[in-house]
This record gives C-alpha cells, sequence and structure tokens, in this order.
C-alpha cells in the first residue's frame, strides 16, 4: 500500500506543468544591496545602505505569479558613512533600532506588468508598523556562473511613507526610497 500511494504522489507531481514550480533562490549578499535615499530639508539628500541582511525568494519567468520575495534586514546596520549621523538616525528620534532592531518584508503577490517588469506586492514590517507596499522591480539577468550555479537578479524600488509607519519626523523628509539589488544562487 506504501508503494502504491508513494508511486501515486510521484506521477502526480509529475503531472503538474513545471512552470508551475519557481525555482528557489538563496540572497547572495555579496552580490546584493538594499540601499536607501531620503531628502535632508529640501536641500539635498542623504544617501545610505543596510549592511546586513538576508533574503530568498523564488522565480520563473514562465508562471511569474508564482514567484515570491522574503528579505529580512538588520536596521542597526544601517551606514550613511558618517558615524554621527548614523547614531542619530538609529536612535528613537527616527527609526529606533533599539527596539526595532529588524525591518522585513514579504511578499503577498508577484504579477507582469505591461512594460514587462513586475509588481512586487508584500508587507513591509518597519519601526514596528506592518503595511503593504508595491515594490516596482525588473529581472536583471538569469544564467550558469562560472562555479556551476544558476543566479537570477532582481532590482526593485518603493518608496515608504514614514508616516505610515508610526514616524513623524519634525523637519525632515516625509518619505525614504529604497533601491533594491538581490543576486540569488538557484537552490
Amino acid at each position: 500500500m506504501k508503494k502504491v500511494l508513494i508511486a501515486s504522489a510521484l506521477s502526480a507531481a509529475m503531472a503538474l506543468p513545471m512552470s508551475a514550480i519557481a525555482a528557489d533562490y538563496k540572497v547572495d549578499t555579496t552580490h546584493a544591496f538594499v540601499n536607501f535615499k531620503v531628502s535632508h530639508l529640501g536641500y539635498s539628500f542623504i544617501q545610505g545602505r543596510f549592511n546586513k541582511f538576508e533574503g530568498q525568494f523564488s522565480y520563473d519567468d514562465k508562471n511569474v505569479a508564482a514567484s515570491k520575495v522574503s528579505i529580512n534586514l538588520d536596521t542597526t546596520s544601517l551606514d550613511t558613512n558618517h558615524a554621527e549621523r548614523d547614531k542619530h538616525l538609529k536612535s528613537d528620534d527616527y527609526i529606533n533600532a533599539g527596539k526595532f532592531s529588524t525591518a522585513k518584508f514579504v511578499s503577498t503577490s508577484v504579477a507582469e506588468t505591461a512594460d514587462g517588469g513586475l509588481a512586487i506586492t508584500g508587507d513591509m514590517t518597519f519601526h514596528g508598523v506592518t503595511k503593504p507596499v508595491v515594490v516596482d522591480a525588473k529581472v536583471i539577468g538569469q544564467g550558469d556562473d562560472p562555479w556551476g550555479n544558476y543566479r537570477t537578479g532582481l532590482e526593485g524600488t518603493t518608496r515608504l511613507e514614514l508616516a505610515d509607519f508610526g514616524m513623524n519626523v519634525k523637519g525632515a523628509s516625509t518619505y525614504v526610497d529604497l533601491d533594491i539589488v538581490l543576486e540569488g544562487i538557484r537552490q
């Protein structure tokens, strides 16, 4: 009986269209980044990055709807290349990294856009608040690397309205733009 059940399960799995199964990737953080840009009093911009993050995604160009993305950011790794400013931005005046040391994005759907890009809708948790956001993304490229792995690269941008995440900062920008590049190794 056990052999019949296993054979039935294998037969059912092989009957599924191959495009229904998205490939799983682990983000290669040495070839990926999460950068941010925020207006400074309307006169210029402060740019920075999160040095520590991890993530995974699934992607199938023949069935984009089966794709998904999950990224965790260590907010204590915020880096604007200026130690005193970083200390201030990590304080409870801004992101309160001591209390909210992790930010995360988990996709709820992925859809192709009319221009061939991707609209990745998901839940963003930042500053202890979870809100839906859309990341405008595209596939950078896919293929074999020189070490026998298969890689896919994604690029995306989104804007976070700070008030949506419980941040009412006086005299500062009302938003932050995120620029994300993920290179994943197929598992």
